[in-house]
């Protein structure tokens, strides 16, 4: 098997071979490793963690021969945010503010990936402290479908490696879409999970009650099985769910016979291109034909949903660097800094009027999914957009924008419902175009249900870029 088709193998299949030793976790590292420096131009990777990836492959290899299996990700090369705390390795959060941070301590969804045998090959490049703007000073990733596309929000290192086969599956993080642009971005899966689900310990916060911690990968399955390593209660974490965790692996297989999937074919008539329009009718009705019913509903009213989103966010944000900003403003890059200076003129009242919009709208989705099981929209109103499309600063953004870029994605960290997005057609220049599932609080089960289902019957989530 020559060099890019090794590092192209599914995460599922791949493990498979590894548990049944056909190739040892210490030969897919190397590989990986060569392809990550072939690669280097994409800047996906901030810090490459060549030696303590070998190590933790050369572990894995011992265990397995000795018949010992720490479950579905052992051996597995991946990757993880440079949001995500790793102890004793630089944590730079893409800003020059913590150029020499390395923690004493690891984010739980590390902790959880290494226990589980996953060998973490580096810390991957991002906007600075995950919003839509890169610091200057440092490198920007590159879509791998061509360096002249926007290769997604603030995961886009993570959506860039998983897309180019730089690992074979990430961790994002998502506080108003960023995990499923970059997944659109980039022709990957991206799985959204409910807020509260993963634990978001050691992971630095954005807009502390929007962030999602959740994975990226190439197919619904290998989304699956990285849930179900991440997923669960975390003492460190009190926002962290105690729930039970389902059994997503079993979920690949259920099929969607009975689920309904709820369309508002009219939200998507605004924000969406007819190119991906089209996608996600189609995609309906694969699951349609799948044993699946379709269902109009009409999703609650925007209104003030997406503009409030940014109030509280950027207050959260604000609370969030309140010791570095505005002691420390100019180590930040310009437009980060933009973005807290909006943040810190958010009054008390502005926030309070914003967080009942929140539980408002968050109710109405409730509701609406009483009568459905499944939402389905796009990720992206476009199946690729130019890389220099994002405004300059956060002054330059209207927030308020119901067409915006964030009008399919806020809506559902807003509501805090876990998501799922796929590739489901083809575009003739770039990604193709990406459906987003949308299921009840903790239904993540239900959208691998339905994802699984829409891959087997179609063949978009094997497309490939060209670099």
């Amino acid at each position: 098997m020559d060099l890019e088709a090794l590092c192209y193998l599914p995460m599922h299949e791949l493990a498979e071979q590894v548990r049944a030793r056909k190739i040892s976790s210490t030969e897919v590292t190397h590989a990986i490793l060569d392809r990550i420096r072939a690669k280097a131009r994409l800047n996906a990777y901030l810090t490459v963690m060549e030696e303590s990836a070998l190590r933790a492959a050369a572990s894995a290899d011992d265990e397995i021969r000795a018949g010992k299996s720490r479950g579905p990700l052992h051996g597995v090369p991946v990757a993880v945010k440079d949001l995500c705390q790793t102890r004793g390795i630089l944590t730079t959060c893409a800003s020059r503010l913590l150029r020499d941070w390395r923690p004493d301590s690891s984010a739980t969804v590390v902790e959880r990936l290494e226990a589980a045998g996953a060998v973490i090959v580096g810390k991957l490049n991002l906007t600075e402290f995950a919003t839509i703007w890169y610091h200057p000073e440092l490198p920007v990733p590159l879509n791998p479908w061509g360096d002249a596309l926007w290769p997604g929000a603030s995961s886009s290192g993570s959506g860039v490696a998983t897309a180019a086969g730089l690992c074979f599956g990430s961790i994002g993080t998502d506080t108003g879409g960023s995990i499923r642009l970059p997944s659109a971005a980039c022709g990957i899966v991206g799985l959204k999970p409910t807020w509260g689900r993963v634990s978001r310990y050691g992971v630095y916060p954005l807009g502390e009650s929007f962030d999602h911690i959740g994975p990226m990968t190439r197919t619904v399955r290998d989304a699956a099985l990285m849930l179900a390593t991440i997923a669960g209660h975390d003492t460190r974490d009190e926002t962290s769910l105690a729930a039970k965790v389902d059994d997503y692996a079993g979920a690949v297989d259920a099929g969607v016979k009975g689920l309904r999937v709820g369309m508002d074919e009219s939200y998507f008539a605004r924000g969406a291109s007819p190119e991906v329009g089209a996608a996600v009718i189609e995609a309906a009705r694969v699951l349609e034909r799948l044993g699946a019913r379709v269902v109009k509903v009409k999703l609650p009213d925007l209104g003030r949903a997406i503009g409030v989103s940014m109030t509280l966010v950027t207050a959260e944000t604000a609370a969030a660097h309140e010791r570095t900003y505005p002691a420390r403003a100019a180590e930040y890059g310009p437009g980060f800094r933009s973005f807290l200076e909006l943040g810190a003129q958010v009054r008390g009242q502005d926030y309070a009027k914003a967080q009942i919009v929140r539980e408002s709208f968050a109710n109405q989705v409730r509701i609406m999914f009483e009568e459905i099981d499944l939402f389905a929209c796009p990720s992206l109103g476009q199946a690729s957009l130019p890389a220099t499309a994002i405004p300059p600063d956060a002054w330059s953004v209207d927030f308020g924008d119901e067409e915006g870029l964030l009008r399919f994605t806020m809506p559902f960290n807003l509501s805090r419902n876990p998501t799922l997005s796929l590739p489901c057609g083809m575009s003739p220049s770039g990604p193709p175009p990406s459906l987003q599932l949308v299921a009840a609080h903790l239904g993540e089960a239900t959208l691998i249900r339905a994802g699984a289902a829409f891959e087997r019957a179609t063949q978009w989530h094997r497309q490939r870029p060209p670099a």
